[in-house]
């Protein structure tokens, strides 16, 4: 960054130094002093005004703890009122650049309210901890903040007993996860006992067929443990009970000896069988007991997190002051201004870039999470980037997300709707990516150049490509009708008509589709061919120009390329100087101060390329190619074909004629007076008058 001099304000104010980032000038923050003063910072000179709590890579619970109006957002006043406060607390503010979890006593004011706040709290903490050190962690206080929560359950459960009684004493716990496990299992069985009740012929189909048992029987049976297990239970029969001392399907024999061992035999002792009334009442008494634990421990939780709260309140000092010691300084690099994602630093991201997106050969850095697709869409045109909006899939972790990423290097042609990506989180998490959405901007004035011609040459293919569709479908039609309607009456009068009428009409047909077809190609053809027509007439009429001097060809060809990629190049330059991603950050509830540019240089350096060496080696895979000398032969071939073409269209439509030639005033005066007298009035030719008819 190239700095500015120290810049003095009217007045006794605080002398601040600027410096150019990002083609804007800013702000620095560096120093202690700096932070200490920005309640004497202009607020427009502010990057950011309002950033929100939640959706950031930052710590979510340090927002929420200087957001004091509690809505979800972080402003400018609560940001000078945490430096404020620190200014208080702290003897050296240099100490917030360490960015450290922990804090030295030495370095809390003991003579000021919040110094002595802060320590009291800290004291507290190390002394129901047992320690006895000067200086406290985040790590204390979470120890100690899990310890007060066990506390509080313990004394919340010794001060409300409940009368209720588990059903299964000590064992409730493991005899629920074990009806839960069979729950479904045992329903099934039951509904096809009733089944067959309403109709035993039914009972083969309702029972384990056969056929599925013989269509595994040759293979290991072990490992077709999650096919047996689709089997019923216990084999249905009219007495509707489920057996409990044989006959249950081997794949579930395990689970259902936990089952009978843990409630069937304390509830059913020295039974055969059960009914499903009896299985009901075991399903209602657990149940229950799943009722009032759920009860309960929602009360207790609720209980727990009051007094958690009032019992926070009092800590609050010393956790507040070690998650700004941690924080804050990497926040104002965030938010008065954008330090870190200025910075290029792989281990130094922005806080609302996401992670990196890769696809198609290349790495996009600037990736920022999406709330609200319909409302960023609406908004990130304005930001003048090529964006891919994805959607992403972690089925690890059992969530999605939609992104968008910044393009600013390469192409898009070989990208597109649907394509599939990967993305990497701020944490390593990989994601399955799709994108669902292109936002076409200019990437670079290279991409520019060519975009005439790749655009061109698409329009070609896509004409072509539509007529040979277009063509192969109208055939597959035909012969289909004609197979539909093949009946023995039609091929009886193909066969009288062979000779005369049919084969007439066929090759009638035949030639119109041809004619039809050759219309279509030489339409296309016809384009190119008057587009090559014109500059050909141009460079006839250009003739003297190009043969006065022999660099003149040079500049009449790098005239044409500038006509065609010209404005194309125009438009991109005026596009990536306006490049901004403050659009982007609006679209996700951040009130941009300044503008935050991404120019062409900057811009590469947020998508890197895949680069490969140079391969020596021979391809034996490799398609054959064609002499240099044949190509330029064959281009130069098609080329003054298309060129004769446009040239006679040119002819047709604009007929270019030589202008006369002003005949000289001395050579008008000697003309023989005879070549004044019209040809008609000769002598030499004979008149012949009309005579009239009778």
């Amino acid at each position: 960054m190239a700095k500015i001099d120290k810049l003095i304000p009217r007045g006794n104010g605080y002398g601040w130094k600027f410096s150019t980032v990002g083609g804007i000038t800013r702000v620095i923050v560096e120093t202690g002093e700096d932070i200490a003063h920005l309640n004497e910072l202009d607020q427009k000179l502010w990057t950011v005004l309002s950033c929100p709590v939640s959706g950031l890579e930052f710590d979510e619970k340090t927002l929420t703890m200087m957001d004091a109006d509690k809505d979800g957002r972080i402003r400018v006043g609560e940001v000078v009122a945490a430096s404020q406060w620190l200014t208080k607390v702290l003897k050296d503010m240099n100490y917030l650049l360490e960015g450290k979890d922990t804090v030295d006593f030495a370095q809390v004011q003991a003579d000021t309210d919040e110094g002595k706040e802060v320590l009291e709290s800290a004291r507290l903490i190390l002394k129901q901890l047992g320690q006895e050190k000067e200086c406290i962690c985040m790590a204390d206080v979470a120890e100690y903040m899990a310890g007060y929560e066990e506390k509080c359950k313990t004394e919340y459960t010794a001060a409300n007993p409940d009368p209720f009684e588990p059903p299964y004493g000590e064992k409730s716990d493991d005899a629920e996860a074990a009806v839960n496990a069979l729950r479904a299992k045992v329903a099934d069985y039951f509904m096809r006992c009733k089944l067959v009740q309403f109709d035993e012929e039914a009972a083969p189909a309702l029972d384990v067929q056969v056929e599925k048992i013989a269509a595994i029987s040759g293979s290991n049976l072990a490992d077709n443990a999650a096919e047996i297990s689709s089997y019923p239970l216990a084999r249905p029969d009219n007495a509707a009970t489920l057996p409990l001392n044989g006959g249950i399907n081997p794949a579930w024999q395990t689970q259902f000896a936990t089952l009978k061992a843990l409630v069937l035999d304390v509830d059913f002792a020295g039974k055969d069988s059960v009914t499903e009334e009896e299985w009901n009442a075991v399903l209602a008494k657990v149940d229950a007991y799943t009722a009032w634990k759920a009860a309960g421990e929602t009360a207790m939780n609720e209980a727990v997190a009051e007094m958690l709260k009032t019992h926070g309140a009092a800590i609050e000092p010393v956790e507040k002051l070690l998650r700004l010691c941690r924080d804050f300084f990497r926040l104002l690099h965030n938010y008065v201004v954008f330090k870190d994602f200025y910075r290029r630093d792989d281990n130094i991201q922005a806080v609302f870039q996401a992670g990196k997106l890769y696809v198609d050969q290349r790495c996009c850095e600037l990736c920022i999470k999406v709330a609200d697709m319909p409302k960023h869409m609406a908004s990130a045109g304005k930001s003048g980037l090529c964006l891919l909006y994805c959607h992403c899939v972690s089925k690890v972790q059992g969530k999605e997300m939609d992104i968008v990423a910044a393009l600013t290097d390469g192409d898009i042609k070989d990208l597109h709707e649907g394509k599939n990506a990967i993305f990497y989180d701020r944490a390593g998490q990989d994601w399955d990516a799709t994108i669902t959405k292109i936002v076409d901007n200019p990437i670079s004035i290279r991409q520019a150049f060519w975009s005439p011609y790749r655009k061109f040459g698409q329009w070609v293919t896509d004409k072509i490509t539509k007529s040979a569709e277009e063509k192969e479908s109208k055939q597959f039609d035909e012969m289909t009708a004609k197979a539909d309607a093949g009946t023995t009456e039609f091929q009886a009068k193909v066969a009288a008509a062979k000779e005369c009428e049919v084969p007439v009409a066929a090759k009638a047909d035949d030639k119109k589709a041809q004619m039809f077809d050759i219309a279509k190609f030489a339409g296309i053809f016809a384009a190119i061919g008057l587009a090559i027509g014109a500059i050909g007439g141009a460079l006839a009429a250009l003739g003297g120009f190009v043969t006065a001097k022999w660099y003149n060809i040079i500049l009449l060809v790098a005239a044409i390329v500038i006509f065609i990629s010209g404005p194309s190049m125009l438009l991109a330059w005026l596009k990536l100087r306006k490049r901004n991603l403050g659009p982007l950050l609006n679209a996700n509830g951040w009130a941009i101060n300044s503008v935050v540019k991404i120019n062409t240089t900057f811009g590469a350096t947020l998508t890197s390329m895949a680069k490969y060496p140079k391969i020596v080696g021979k391809d034996p895979f490799a398609d054959k190619k064609m002499a240099w000398w044949k190509k330029c032969l064959l281009w130069l071939v098609i080329l003054a074909a298309l060129f004769v073409v446009g040239f006679k269209l040119t002819q047709h439509y604009w007929p270019w004629e030589p202008k006369p030639v002003d005949t000289p005033v001395a050579e008008a005066v000697e003309a023989p007076a005879e070549a004044s007298v019209p040809a008609e009035a000769t002598a030499e030719e004979p008149v012949v008058e009309d005579v009239p008819t009778e």
